[in-house]
């Protein structure tokens, strides 16, 4: 196995939130020269890290961009909720790279796929890497309880509580709130999704049933990255309910039809930004390990 000299390796961070604080100080720390713009910046800085105005300079000469985990907004900019303007990964913004580069995020769009495909860029999703999702789930689901008890006036214990989809965040949402104590749904396609969340203590439910389970519910949270929320479901939610949506871009609820009709509807985005230096590490040993493949492919 080939040795990775990261002094000769220029990495470009775009967007972000504090997580992305400890990626790019764990990166500096291997060597590399790592350039930062649209995250949170400390006021003591990052040792070894530059912090630039210009994302395009950020990624000019970089072998490697890193982009957030939470996906692309529908307007095709990164996740970037502390930044002074949306940044959009546009091919001027993208063409300063190195010839054989590469970008590592957690999904990206059909833009940033043609971009790159037209400057032979390699894109490396890892939004779908179940190990690294995990890893960060207990993060996300306090981010998630806080935004519960935030904005409710019932305890988690006793709540109708329904959790839509069973993946890997779904599954263990429903776990956290059985444990709390919370009446808890899964409506789910999957017949083996939902014979496993009864078998976690769960109710389950197909997609069909969730209209007529709607009025009895206070909590309703959504895992799935398509609607399956829309005007219909939430015309029959308590007025006190609080839904929320914890998928990537679109999102599975429709925020228009729960403002018109008066519902609290929260997309709970960047969640695992709760504890960043503990998530921060751990997407960075996903990264470290997807760049350490990248070169030794390459050689």
């Amino acid at each position: 196995m080939a040795i990775i000299d990261w002094s000769k390796l220029v990495i470009g961070m775009l967007g972000g939130d504090r997580r992305e604080q400890e990626i790019a100080r764990l990166a500096a720390a291997t060597g590399a020269d790592v350039r930062a713009h649209g995250f949170p910046w400390p006021e003591a800085g990052i040792a070894g890290v530059k912090r630039l105005d210009d994302p395009a300079a950020v990624l000019k000469g970089a072998k490697f961009a890193l982009f957030p985990i939470p996906g692309i907004s529908p307007s095709g900019a990164l996740f970037a909720p502390g930044a002074a303007k949306p940044i959009v990964p546009n091919r001027a913004v993208l063409a300063g790279m190195v010839p054989r580069a590469h970008i590592i995020l957690g999904w990206a769009d059909g833009n940033l796929k043609q971009h790159a495909e037209a400057l032979s860029i390699g894109i490396h999703e890892y939004e779908w890497d179940r190990a690294l999702m995990l890893e960060r789930t207990p993060a996300i689901i306090e981010g998630l309880l806080k935004i519960v008890i935030e904005n409710t006036d019932v305890t988690i214990h006793n709540a109708e509580a329904c959790v839509i989809g069973q993946g890997t965040i779904g599954t263990v949402l429903a776990r956290y709130l059985v444990a709390l104590g919370a009446r808890t749904h899964v409506v789910a396609r999957n017949p083996e999704q939902r014979a496993a969340a009864y078998v976690a203590g769960a109710t389950p439910h197909g997609l069909e049933a969730l209209p007529e389970l709607a009025p009895r519910l206070d909590l309703l949270f959504s895992t799935v990255p398509s609607r399956v929320v829309g005007e219909k479901v939430i015309a029959k939610l308590r007025d006190n309910v609080l839904i929320v949506d914890l998928a990537a871009p679109p999102g599975g609820i429709d925020f228009e039809a729960a403002k018109t009709l008066g519902r609290r509807a929260i997309w709970g985005r960047g969640l695992g930004s709760r504890a960043p230096v503990t998530v921060g590490a751990s997407q960075w040993r996903g990264i470290r390990a997807r760049i350490e493949k990248i070169l030794q492919d390459e050689h």
